[in-house]
């Protein structure tokens, strides 16, 4: 079993159209974003920041919590659980 990633569609052109990803061998979530980027580079850099952390407007969920609420890129992922990248939504 692996840890699953799912992308929003506005961002699946990255991932050669693939809605979910599955990564093994990860314990945190900075560990499944670092195989997350370097397999899809061109999204790593959309959602990634220079200083290696998400950018401002990119949301993480692990079981829909907020990564933000909880240990951040050291919260801890286990065999079957789902990381949701969602990017912010703005506009008017």
């Amino acid at each position: 079993m692996s840890i699953k990633v799912r992308i929003p569609a506005q961002l699946r052109s990255l991932t050669g159209g693939e809605g979910e990803l599955a990564f093994e061998g990860a314990a945190t979530v900075g560990e499944v974003l670092s195989k997350l980027v370097a397999s899809y580079p061109e999204l790593g850099e959309r959602i990634m920041g220079e200083d290696g952390k998400p950018r401002r407007f990119v949301n993480l969920f692990v079981a829909d919590e907020d990564i933000r609420f909880l240990e951040g890129l050291e919260t801890a992922v286990a065999e079957g659980d789902v990381v949701s990248v969602v990017p912010a939504v703005a506009g008017g």
